[in-house]
């Protein structure tokens, strides 16, 4: 889906669960069920900083969500250990 047909979707939350949808299968799990289940109790700042995270492109992504490489922007760095804590304490 392209980011104009996701700006077109009605609500933000089915925007951001199309943006979560990405070319690695793993990455798209971990957006997906982050999105499902974390996101609702996020703050609106960090609501935002993730609909930014979802920005970028997959292989960036990945090395920020596993702590290979980390964003300069301190708040989406954040954001991928967030992301990752949450992927670590489903299990």
């Amino acid at each position: 889906m392209t980011m104009e047909k996701i700006k077109d979707l009605p609500r933000p939350q089915d925007r951001l669960h199309w943006a979560c949808r990405r070319g690695m299968l793993e990455l798209d799990v971990l957006l997906s069920n982050f999105l499902k289940e974390a996101y609702p109790a996020l703050t609106a700042d960090d609501q935002a900083y993730f609909a930014a995270f979802l920005t970028y492109p997959d292989p960036d992504l990945m090395a920020w969500i596993m702590g290979r490489e980390t964003p300069d922007n301190p708040h989406l760095a954040a954001m991928a250990v967030k992301i990752h804590e949450h992927a670590r304490n489903r299990f």
